[in-house]
């Protein structure tokens, strides 16, 4: 079989490209990662035959499937956050579902598990009390630990419309945090992720709203083990992990910048809770397990080249990334189908999807190339392009 496609760039343009025919081997470990705490944010995958939303929209097998897939490379799992299309697709009883399942399959591959915990469960777009707010995330975290997960505690849509200021964060975060039963992860999405979230904390001056997010961590720190930051800029990070109060952990979002971040300067480092561990789960478990080895080098030749890759799946608008982490999934054949929960695969053209390709290639998560192209195909076929 040719591995050479005719692939759209920019301009209109028509390029051949072939992927390299033989990728990297990427080694599984013995057993998690011990260098960094690092989890990946994991996607669901969309029965391409159910409805567009509720648990039957949902491929139940394929979902727990990729899962296993993360947990074998020594990741923890992110479910039921972002990645998983929280707010973008996955309702609440989806949701509800998801932790069930996911927490079922990590007790028995014996894999970590953490779960967002959001309000989105309210109605949507309403103006709530800070009670009925808090009452939202609580019967979430209620769930999420009967299922035997831990907490993510994720930015509240409801929240950023009804608080007038920082009093009113701190508000809501106390009575949630002084609930959890085990130290959750804080996430701050920034509003590249999410514009509903603009002004998160109570300031769209980072800044200040890094100081009020510092006084409940710091109120809580016996509650929290620590903050997931998706600000996308390195700076605001190395800043705030340099604060943290002692024990609480500094999780990267930061999916332009990880592996600086990750390894860190010396005093401080970044654990890891992304996104786009996803979709380079063997090459960034690869990296970390060089990192375990203390081999600095090879866990940046490793991992350095994925950059590109992840910059672009998460460039503007950002909160389409999910589309270029679920075409990765299709690509290596964890899916056989590039569907997505309420039709998001359409966010992002054929021309951005065919940059991912050589990208994951020169990345070298393109890991069965010749799947990877008859796939490919298939979707440029549906463009009008005959690859």
């Amino acid at each position: 079989m040719s591995l050479e496609l005719l692939l759209p760039r920019a301009g209109r343009r028509l390029e051949r490209y072939a992927p390299r025919a033989e990728p990297p081997a990427w080694p599984k470990p013995q057993g998690p990662i011990r260098s960094r705490v690092a989890y990946a944010a994991a996607h669901v995958v969309k029965d391409p035959l159910g409805p567009d939303s509720g648990p039957d929209a949902i491929d139940w097998e394929a979902t727990v499937a990729y899962r296993r897939h993360l947990w074998s490379y020594g990741l923890g799992v992110a479910d039921a956050m972002d990645t998983a299309q929280r707010g973008m697709g996955l309702d609440w009883e989806a949701t509800k579902a998801l932790v069930r399942e996911a927490c079922a399959a990590a007790r028995a591959a014996g894999g970590a598990i953490v779960c967002g915990a959001n309000t989105d469960q309210g109605p949507e777009g309403a103006l709530l009390s800070l009670d009925d707010i808090a009452d939202l995330y609580l019967e979430q975290v209620e769930h999420i630990e009967a299922a035997g997960g831990r907490v993510v505690v994720m930015c509240s849509r409801h929240l950023a419309k009804a608080a007038k200021g920082p009093e009113d964060y701190a508000y809501v975060y106390d009575r949630v945090l002084s609930r959890v039963k085990e130290p959750a992860i804080v996430h701050w999405l920034g509003e590249m992720f999410d514009p509903a979230l603009t002004g998160y904390w109570g300031s769209r001056d980072v800044a200040a709203a890094m100081d009020a997010c510092l006084e409940v961590l710091g109120r809580h720190a016996a509650k929290v083990e620590g903050i997931k930051l998706s600000l996308l800029d390195a700076g605001h990070e190395v800043a705030m992990r340099a604060r943290l109060p002692a024990g609480v952990r500094m999780f990267t979002g930061d999916d332009f910048n990880y592996p600086e971040l990750i390894l860190g300067d010396g005093a401080h480092h970044s654990d890891a809770l992304l996104g786009i561990f996803d979709a380079i789960a063997p090459a960034a478990s690869a990296a970390l397990q060089a990192l375990d080895a203390g081999d600095e080098a090879r866990y940046r030749e490793v991992l350095e080249p994925t950059v590109a890759l992840s910059r672009h799946v998460f460039q503007a608008p950002t909160y389409n990334y999910k589309t270029g982490v679920v075409f990765l999934a299709y690509l290596n054949g964890f899916q056989d189908h590039f569907r997505m929960v309420a039709g998001m695969e359409s966010a992002r053209s054929v021309t951005h999807l065919a940059e991912l390709f050589v990208l994951a290639d020169r990345a070298g998560v393109l890991l069965e190339p010749e799947l990877a192209v008859e796939h490919m195909r298939l979707v440029l076929r549906l463009a009008g392009v005959e690859a």
